[in-house]
């Protein structure tokens, strides 16, 4: 059976829940999720969940929101004044084991948001995101190489951008990391994150979408393989 037929209990027999789901109060300043999402994006789950009342789910948040709004409203007040419920993305996806991998990417692509998250035996919720689904790659064996894959665009910028270029590039292109132009460094939505939290206050006495990204925010390396790699 092709794997895309087959539920995740099936794929992941012993990971499947391994991965807790982290939750932020529905109450909440948005720099307390920035903190958050600063530690947690792109190392151990892409989003938070959203709770209200009796610690239920209502909502995620992730870097494109904390993007999206920033572009708005470049100000300390959408970290201090804001709350977690006023730009949350309501549309969260509780999903069973039984879900098969394709129904699961059918569902991420309507969203545009490759997350989820499933009930686990410890009365909470396990995330179910991207990140996970690499297990399930890394299971299976293929010789398709790289070269073979569907060409996709690469949005890049250059050493003349502000930072609200480079955030406008992202929101027009859906894509949470830019790759230098003539280069291999990129700067995406968590790097832009760590910077306006721990450099630059929270937007405290600096207008920081006028900066260029060279006076604000370190690159980061895309590493490099060879097309015939599987």
């Amino acid at each position: 059976m092709a794997i895309y037929n087959q539920t995740l209990k099936e794929l992941l027999p012993l990971s499947l829940s391994s991965t807790p789901a982290v939750s932020i109060r529905k109450e909440n300043k948005m720099w307390i999720a920035t903190c958050m999402l600063m530690h947690y994006l792109e190392s151990f789950t892409d989003s938070l969940v959203v709770t209200g009342e009796d610690e239920k789910p209502v909502g995620v948040i992730g870097g494109r929101e904390v993007i999206e709004n920033i572009f708005k409203n470049p100000s300390s007040d959408f970290f201090d004044k804001t709350t977690v419920e006023q730009v949350t993305d309501k549309n969260l996806m509780i999903i069973s084991e039984k879900v098969t991998l394709g129904e699961l990417l059918e569902m991420w692509k309507q969203t545009r948001r490759a997350f989820s998250i499933i009930p686990n035996s410890l009365g909470g919720y396990s995330a179910i995101s991207g990140r996970k689904l690499l297990e399930i790659g890394a299971n299976c064996t293929t010789n398709i190489t790289i070269s073979e894959l569907p060409k996709k665009e690469i949005i890049t910028f250059d050493h003349n951008n502000t930072l609200k270029d480079i955030i406008r590039l992202m929101l027009q292109n859906n894509t949470r990391k830019l790759i230098l132009k003539n280069s291999n460094m990129f700067i995406s939505d968590r790097l832009i994150i760590q910077s306006i939290a721990q450099k630059f206050d929270f937007f405290r006495n600096v207008k920081f979408l006028d900066l260029k990204f060279s006076e604000s925010i370190n690159l980061e390396e895309a590493k490099k393989f060879p097309k015939t790699s599987t």
